[in-house]
This record gives structure tokens, sequence and C-alpha cells, in this order.
């Protein structure tokens, strides 16, 4: 395993469909359905991207799991679709999104 010294970082993935939007660092909340697969089909989600979050959380509580990923490299149009991908996924309840530096909040309740 390489150590994190030696990591070299990856270019970032241009986003053809906002190719002007400048990359921003986000930050994803999302409440769902504790699901044993739950946390793999979130993080596929920026694998599709090839991007790797900062950090990821997650807290079980009362059959619900709390998740909080922090990531850069994308556009704030990107981390909007993203979103919305994952609130289409059947157990997940809420996803909220915001600038990681803590300005507006953006979110939006999943139905059901």
């Amino acid at each position: 395993m390489p150590s994190p010294e030696a990591r070299h970082d990856a270019p970032t993935r241009a986003d053809v469909w906002a190719a002007g939007n400048p990359h921003c660092q986000v930050r994803y909340q999302v409440l769902a359905e504790a699901e044993p697969d739950l946390l793999c089909r979130l993080l596929n989600l920026f694998a599709l991207q090839c991007l790797t979050p900062q950090q990821v959380q997650a807290q079980q509580d009362d059959g619900l799991l709390a998740i909080d990923i922090v990531l850069d490299g994308l556009s704030w149009h990107r981390a909007q679709v993203i979103a919305e991908k994952m609130r289409n996924l059947i157990c997940v309840c809420s996803v909220a999104l915001q600038p990681a530096q803590g300005a507006q909040l953006h979110s939006a309740q999943a139905a059901g």
C-alpha cells in the first residue's frame, strides 16, 4: 500500500455539461434507512465520476444511517446531479448538499 505522502493527485475530470464552472468542495449529508449496501451504492456514484471523497462518516441510529461525505474536484452542477441520483435511491430519506465551507444550504426531501 503506498504511503499517503507518495500519493499523487489525479487530474480532475472536466464537466462537459458545465465546462466553464469552477470546481468546488462540497458536503453531502444523507439520511437513509440502514441498508447493508447503502454506503457502497453512494460511494459508487463518485467512483463512476473518477472522484474520491476526502471524508466519509456514517453513524447508525434507530434503523437510520446519517452519512456525511466531503469531496472536491467537481463543479457545483455535477455535485447537484450526484445529489439527485442519491435522492433516487429507494432507501434514501433526504440529501442535503452544501458548499463544504458552510455557505447556503441546498436540501430536498425524497418523496416517500
